[in-house]
């Protein structure tokens, strides 16, 4: 009895590049993918795939009867992680080492982000509660402009 290795159709081929080589991955956007499809489209081992999520490295979601099913987002994760493997040469451990690194650096991101965005707002609201009146400004602001007069010279004139 065969089974669907992916619930929905194929939408799109794309190219993930791992190195030096290029491999055609077959996905579709907001799809899922069980693990026999994925371990095809990587040209794994499925044991590989269970292995990394042992590891922690992936966290595939399940069915009701336990299937694992893998999202665009864990696919990313897991091009990744090969590109690790397979390129740089790095082991579980460093990957996992890797991994927590780079979720530490988009938490820290995300919280300057809004750091950022706090002192804006609060420097905007505490500018406009303290907008100073012509007279309490501390460099008196003027409100007439000065426009130089033009000095016309001509070719045979000096300047003064």
């Amino acid at each position: 009895m065969a089974t669907p290795e992916v619930p929905y159709q194929v939408e799109e081929l794309q190219y993930a590049e791992f190195g030096k080589a290029t491999m055609a991955v077959k996905r579709r956007s907001k799809g899922v993918y069980m693990i026999s499809a994925v371990a095809e489209m990587y040209e794994i081992h499925p044991q590989t795939l269970r292995l990394y999520e042992r590891e922690g490295l992936l966290k595939p979601s399940r069915t009701e009867g336990n299937t694992r099913y893998y999202t665009d987002e864990d696919l990313e994760r897991l091009e990744f992680i090969l590109n690790l493997a397979r390129d740089l040469g790095v082991n579980i451990a460093g990957i996992a080492i890797v991994l927590q690194m780079r979720e530490r650096m988009e938490e820290m991101n995300r919280q300057m982000q809004s750091f950022v965005e706090y002192v804006r707002t609060e420097m905007l609201t505490r500018f406009q509660q303290n907008a100073p009146s012509t007279g309490a400004a501390i460099v008196p602001m003027r409100r007439s402009v000065v426009v130089p007069k033009a000095v016309v010279v001509s070719k045979g004139a000096k300047k003064a």
